[in-house]
């Protein structure tokens, strides 16, 4: 058996695409996963299952879209796609919340990280991006947020190849999948 995370996309925002935590969790347990657990209400899920990863995604969405009737889209990490994730991060990333938000954007395939760094509008005075393994490193400075184009990301045609986490929630995430 090994260990994933599943990222929905998209739900739980806005108020589009509610689904309620315990029935997100009874829906990987009807379709067979095992030790399902879900973390707040961002769609984010901890599974077992004996399966590979690169099955994962097109099963998951299907199952998704058909129990909550909408279009799913999930990236799927193993504990080692995480792991790096988190220690790939760069230098300081995520050590002065007092100064700065962090947030990790996690890339659905095929889009690559040299081609979503590309994509995504910073403001150089407030924002930093980098690239890392599957995902976009990003950080604004708190005092100027409003100058941010974090916002900006969401009208890009690419956000639909991306999730967002904030980085205390992914950490989080990667102490939960027993790292």
């Amino acid at each position: 058996m090994s260990r994933y995370l599943v990222l929905l996309r998209g739900i739980n925002v806005g108020g589009k695409n509610l689904i309620g935590m315990p029935a997100l969790k009874a829906a990987f347990e009807a379709d067979g996963f095992s030790e399902v657990a879900t973390y707040i209400q961002s769609g984010n899920v901890l599974v077992s299952t004996s399966e590979r990863g690169a099955t994962l995604v097109p099963r998951i969405e299907a199952m998704l879209s058909s129990a909550f009737d909408y279009p799913a889209s999930v990236v799927v990490l193993s504990r080692a796609q995480l792991r790096r994730v988190v220690e790939h991060a760069p230098d300081g990333f995520g050590t002065r919340p007092e100064r700065f938000r962090y947030d990790a954007i996690f890339l659905k395939a095929p889009l690559s990280p040299a081609q979503a760094v590309e994509r995504v509008p910073v403001n150089p005075e407030v924002d930093e991006v980098t690239a890392g393994p599957g995902v976009l490193y990003f950080s604004r400075l708190i005092a100027k947020a409003s100058q941010s184009r974090m916002s900006r990301v969401i009208g890009q045609p690419t956000y639909k190849q991306m999730t967002i986490r904030n980085w205390n929630t992914t950490t989080r995430l990667h102490e939960l999948m027993g790292e």
